[in-house]
């Protein structure tokens, strides 16, 4: 995993979003997310996966990211965007869900297994917070697709990044 101070891998992915009670598909680039302000990246596993549903289900269960609406939420995993559009409309999810299919992305950030349960090249539950100057501010993954990060951390990294912006 990258570690915090470590400069964010830039990235554009193909993804799914709803929008209007639509759901549309697009590309997305970090880049592009951070000129409007913090983003928070989630890697996770699968669509549909019960932890991954747990997870992606609490993170838009938080209504605290949508205070600010400076802050990106990208979830991403190699499923593609069909899945992820399917995921999406069932789950309500109100953040783009990204595709990394070959793997690539999760690789740069150094949260991918080789292989797991028969699969190759899956992102691991993993949250990254992102500052506009493109720096990783808080990381955090598991080997163990069961466990849940605590967003009351991300909560916190994001709080601080405001707090440094509002001392600029």
């Amino acid at each position: 995993m990258l570690p915090e101070g470590t400069a964010a891998p830039e990235f554009t992915l193909p993804g799914t979003a709803m929008n209007r009670d639509a759901t549309e598909m697009s590309a997305y680039s970090l880049a592009d997310a951070l000129q409007r302000g913090p983003v928070i990246i989630n890697f996770y596993l699968f669509d549909f996966h019960p932890e991954c549903t747990e997870h992606m289900c609490s993170l838009h269960d938080l209504l605290w990211f949508d205070l600010d609406d400076r802050v990106t939420v990208f979830g991403i995993s190699t499923d593609r965007s069909f899945s992820h559009r399917a995921f999406a409309e069932t789950e309500e999810l109100a953040f783009a869900l990204l595709s990394d299919s070959d793997g690539s992305v999760a690789e740069s950030y150094d949260v991918f297994y080789e292989e797991f349960n028969g699969h190759k090249r899956i992102a691991k539950r993993s949250v990254f917070v992102v500052d506009t100057n493109g720096t990783i501010r808080y990381a955090w993954s598991t080997d163990d697709p069961t466990v849940q990060p605590d967003f009351s951390a991300v909560k916190d990294a994001l709080e601080g990044l405001q707090t440094v912006h509002s001392d600029d």
